[in-house]
């Protein structure tokens, strides 16, 4: 009778160790994410929460982290938390008031706006004084006010000046400043320059000018026409308008009162 062959125990690994293995792999990766996580930096993370949330709606309203700080850099006393704060995320959220974040969103607003306002004035005041110190060098200094704000800094110059009563034509020696103040201004054309024409509150009646209105306008076309004309400033960048007696700067009871609102303006907006 034939002698019965051995059976030859398998050949590699017992099947038990294929099991450990997977096991050992899974724990290294474990704790190697929670290595990088607790070392990522704290903007990548916060990229991470805001893209989770919304895609998965994880966190309430986009917050980062249970408590204050990242998930896993501030310890495990945070994980300890899971369990509570997933489990009342949804009382969280019913009971936020919209109107606070509305509230705080406008706060930003107006925080940001009184910057931009801050910025713009330190800037406009620093183009006053250049431009003072230029009228002080072409000596006429005497025949323009410089003054501003926010938004503009202004050049008025005196209608007396400027043009004869009930006119809108330049005269000669308003004509000597003007080529002056075009210089001043060609430093500044990048931005746009508005030009407004004013008058006092006596009524014109001529053929010409039917009313203070057309007075006005007529004025600050004039000033309009001399500095395209007589400098290099582009005209897409001016513009010209007439106010009349509408927005005075003095008392038109009085004779002082009524040249100074007889004026042109110039300014020059911040771009």
């Amino acid at each position: 009778m034939a002698k019965r062959k051995e059976e030859e125990p398998p050949k590699g690994s017992p099947a038990w160790m294929n099991t450990f293995s997977d096991l050992m792999n899974l724990l290294l990766c474990f704790f190697v994410m929670l290595f990088a996580m607790s070392t990522i930096q704290e903007e990548k993370l916060q990229a991470f929460v805001a893209s989770m949330n919304n895609t998965f709606s994880i966190f309430d309203k986009g917050a980062t982290a249970i408590g204050d700080g990242m998930l896993v850099s501030n310890g495990v006393s945070q994980l300890n938390e899971l369990d509570q704060y997933i489990n009342s995320t949804g009382k969280v959220a019913d009971s936020d008031d919209d109107s606070d974040e509305l509230d705080n969103s406008a706060s930003s607003t107006e925080k940001l706006e009184e910057m931009l306002a801050d910025q713009k004035l330190k800037e406009n005041e620093e183009t006053s004084e250049e431009i003072e110190e230029s009228l002080q060098e072409l000596q006429i200094e005497d025949e323009v006010e410089v003054s501003f704000n926010d938004q503009y800094v202004m050049l008025s110059m005196s209608g007396l000046l400027l043009f004869d009563s009930g006119s809108a034509d330049l005269k000669e020696d308003a004509m000597k400043v003007m080529d002056k103040v075009g210089t001043v201004l060609e430093h500044y054309g990048s931005g746009i320059i508005e030009i407004e024409g004013h008058t006092d509150n006596i009524p014109i009646r001529s053929n010409r000018y039917p009313s203070n209105e057309e007075l006005s306008s007529a004025r600050a076309m004039s000033v309009f026409y001399y500095l395209t004309e007589h400098t290099l400033l582009d005209p897409v960048h001016l513009k010209h308008s007439g106010m009349g007696e509408r927005v005075p700067i003095a008392d038109n009871s009085t004779e002082e009162g009524r040249s100074r609102n007889r004026r042109v303006e110039i300014r020059i907006y911040n771009p």
